[in-house]
């Protein structure tokens, strides 16, 4: 990250949680919204993400409700989802429960109507017919255009006006890499003059931690599914993980996921492209060194598809079943300072073990805090030893609070697809 830019501390050790407003609730609301704030914070959510709240296009909507991405006006709310007090109401008693709020901005592309298709119509590229296009072939949206000065001034006072008026705290950023990064330096060095703020970034772009605070982990995401479909071994995941540690700077904190909007509504639920992986590979997520992103519903756990334009509601039940699963994980990232995102104290490597075709098992460590992590990836019970002299003492399962000393010739047992989490005491 460029040297002007520094991450906000309370980030180092925080998670995020993305919001499908639609979805959520029967009213689909801000207000409805509201009543599940207190679940989240007990669950240990402490970033709340909202999937853009401006109104949505008319002219060539998709579907019954049509595309989030797809926004007529930046400086208004949905009204599917209520007013901009009712969206003010909800980020104060979020800031009164601890929660940060980032909302979704979608810079490089407006929804056919947009006022400014009339208002500026020089914001936006055209083809050689003089007509807006977007060049990515998405047909309910057409791109702008970031060669005009005046297009940058007027996107920034865009972004700015929800600081002025919700006291927001970040912004998640839409396909950050198709916006040029001087832009988003530009904004981010004027904005954060107001109110230091977060900035994720949808894309895994080097060059984009020059501003941004995260970005995303496709090429791991890919890597686990092809894991699961078995086109490779546990080599595979070392190996981007290894590439991360090589190409990002140390102090970058990548978002790590194992399901998000897109990929749930087009390319399935977590368990649908990671199967009974989808657990153990959550707990990775956790305890890797990264941020863990989490999307509306995976504590039920939802294991269906959610359409993206129409309605189609979380099916809700009580108690979630991923709660306490979730609630134990969050909790240690805030508790053991080893589980910290971007801090160049921390140390991160792989542990060998007996079982390492199935098996991946890694230590995080800032001075005396240490958290072993032992991932089963298979469908089978596996019995294993660790190959390193590097753990040793005596540590705390995480989640049943049993003491065991461990060491180079210790033993371990796993059933199918299971974990464990160790802290040293």
């Amino acid at each position: 990250m460029d040297p002007v830019f520094q991450s906000l501390p309370w980030s180092a050790d925080s998670n995020i949680y993305e919001v499908n407003l639609r979805q959520y609730t029967p009213e689909g609301t801000f207000r409805a919204f509201e009543n599940h704030l207190p679940r989240l914070r007990d669950m240990g959510i402490e970033i709340l993400w909202f999937m853009p709240i401006t109104p949505i296009s008319q002219k060539g909507r998709l579907g019954s409700l049509g595309s989030y991405y797809a926004c007529s006006d930046y400086c208004k709310t949905n009204p599917e989802f209520g007013s901009p007090d009712d969206f003010k109401s909800l980020v104060q008693k979020a800031h009164r429960l601890g929660f940060k709020v980032l909302i979704d901005w979608v810079a490089n592309h407006t929804g056919l109507d947009h006022r400014w298709t009339t208002e500026h119509p020089e914001f936006y590229r055209k083809d050689k017919d003089g007509h807006f296009f977007d060049a990515h072939g998405w047909e309910d949206v057409i791109d702008l255009n970031y060669d005009l000065p005046s297009l940058r001034q007027t996107m920034i006072q865009c972004m700015k006006f929800w600081l002025d008026n919700f006291d927001i705290d970040g912004f998640r950023c839409d396909m950050a890499m198709l916006v040029p990064l001087d832009f988003w330096k530009e904004a981010r060095i004027f904005l954060d003059k107001q109110k230091p703020l977060y900035w994720l970034a949808e894309c895994e772009d080097v060059a984009y931690h020059a501003v941004f605070d995260s970005s995303y982990t496709w090429k791991f995401l890919h890597a686990m599914e092809d894991y699961v479909k078995g086109n490779s071994g546990t080599n595979g995941l070392y190996h981007v993980l290894q590439f991360y540690n090589d190409q990002f700077p140390r102090d970058a904190m990548r978002a790590f996921f194992t399901s998000n909007h897109d990929e749930n509504s087009h390319s399935g639920s977590e368990y649908e492209r990671l199967g009974n992986a989808a657990i153990p590979f959550a707990v990775f997520c956790c305890t890797w060194n990264g941020i863990p992103l989490i999307y509306s519903g995976q504590e039920l756990p939802n294991t269906k598809r959610l359409k993206f334009f129409d309605k189609d509601l979380i099916d809700w039940k009580t108690p979630c079943a991923l709660h306490d699963f979730y609630k134990t994980l969050l909790r240690a990232r805030k508790e053991n300072a080893a589980l910290r995102s971007g801090d160049s104290s921390v140390s991160t490597f792989i542990v060998q073990n007996s079982a390492g075709r199935q098996v991946i098992s890694f230590l995080r460590r800032r001075q005396a805090n240490e958290v072993l992590v032992i991932l089963n990836l298979s469908e089978t019970d596996v019995s294993l030893t660790l190959s390193s002299a590097e753990v040793s003492g005596s540590f705390t399962d995480l989640f049943t609070q049993e003491s065991m000393t461990i060491s180079q010739d210790s033993g371990f047992a796993l059933k199918p697809w299971d974990y464990r989490v160790y802290t040293r005491n």
